[in-house]
């Protein structure tokens, strides 16, 4: 069986993100046209005949995806292939990452909603914030529609889709199961937004969207986990090529996990000492108000240190090359980095740890908007 050239999972949980192979004639459709997508997002311009080499499908199928894709727009025609001389020329195809737009928006600052109007490639054309102005629960959800509404409008192409990083436990269909930063149970955010605003809407915990960010458009390995650091904190997990999901959609949730035994402050989840009131924006802030240079940096050196132990049985038991802080990087900066990289260091195998590396998000305060356009990407054409 043929696999195609772009990266791709080896042994993903739950299967890699993206199209590998030919599959049971009832999916092939959809599937090869995936396949045809993802090479050309992922390696660009090819012709027929390369398309047909690199996917493994035959070039009867590759000739009748490509009329069908271009009938819709989302491909073109780019001339012949340099360099060949003997025989008929061969058409460069290439996919219109220009001709669509997708609308993202990040909600995981504690102060403002950050949208943007972005390529199929993720650059943003248009970046626009709205103040929260304290509100949540259904203000909130009401603000957000508002001012997806209003991003659309933005757009100076068809918009495909919205992708929405979100705070808390959000499940496949876009539902949030629990956000308490922003009162949020049992909310049907993507159904709610793609009625009012007659788009498909996908969401996403933000700190998974941040992963898929970073896998897609950051250069981010096949084994890594990202964590965002904002009102809250949350982690997005990638092994051999697949986002970690979990038994109930809530992997990655280390913001809630207890990492001061006593005298911990309390956390918008009802407990005390979880690690996002130590790590979290606010709490860091809090932490160095008033202190000079030097005892800011031995607090944030301490809790890099806690948060080094919390993510060393992570980082052991899966193996991970890669740990992405997403956040305020004056907050995340080195005294940090460094303690949280010598404490996993020191807390796990050698063969384990040997060579991880522990690193700001490349797409900095993009990450999470982004990884909203890798959402529609990902639901709309199969591509990731």
């Amino acid at each position: 069986m043929t696999t195609t050239t772009t990266r791709t999972s080896r042994r993903g949980l739950g299967g890699g993100l993206r199209a590998t192979s030919k599959v049971l004639p009832e999916h092939a459709r959809a599937h090869n046209r995936s396949l045809v997508l993802q090479h050309l997002f992922h390696e660009g311009p090819t012709s027929r005949a390369g398309l047909s080499r690199s996917t493994g499908l035959t070039r009867v199928t590759v000739s009748d995806l490509v009329g069908v894709l271009l009938a819709e727009g989302l491909v073109e025609e780019l001339g012949t292939q340099p360099g060949r001389r003997v025989g008929k020329p061969a058409i460069l195809v290439g996919m219109r990452t220009d001709a669509y737009q997708i609308v993202g928006l990040d909600l995981s600052d504690d102060t403002v909603l950050r949208g943007a109007v972005l390529t199929l490639t993720g650059e943003a054309v248009d970046r626009q914030v709205l103040p929260v102005d304290g509100r949540r629960g259904q203000d909130l959800v009401d603000l957000l529609a508002r001012f997806a509404r209003r991003l659309v409008a933005s757009a100076t192409r068809p918009v495909i889709g919205i992708g929405v990083g979100s705070p808390g436990v959000v499940d496949d269909t876009g539902r949030v199961v629990e956000a308490p930063n922003v009162e949020w149970s049992d909310l049907p955010l993507a159904a709610l937004l793609t009625d009012r605003l007659g788009l498909p809407v996908h969401v996403a915990n933000d700190a998974n969207s941040a992963a898929l960010a970073e896998y897609t458009y950051g250069g981010g390995g096949d084994s890594m986990i990202v964590l965002t650091v904002g009102k809250g904190v949350g982690a997005g997990v990638m092994v051999d090529g697949a986002r970690v999901h979990g038994a109930g959609d809530a992997a990655g949730e280390l913001g809630h996990v207890t990492v001061v035994e006593e005298g911990g402050q309390p956390c918008a989840c009802g407990r005390r000492g979880c690690l996002e009131t130590v790590l979290s924006a606010p709490a860091l802030r809090r932490a160095t108000d008033g202190l000079d240079a030097h005892e800011a940096e031995a607090v944030l050196a301490d809790v890099g240190r806690t948060l080094g132990k919390t993510l060393a049985p992570v980082v052991g038991a899966l193996n991970l090359g890669e740990v992405i802080l997403a956040g305020p990087p004056e907050l995340l900066a080195e005294p940090l980095r460094t303690a949280a990289l010598e404490t996993i260091t020191a807390r796990t195998m050698p063969a384990t740890s040997a060579g991880l590396d522990l690193r700001m998000a490349a797409l900095d305060d993009d990450v999470v908007l982004a990884g909203a356009a890798v959402l529609v990407l990902g639901a709309q054409l199969g591509v990731s």
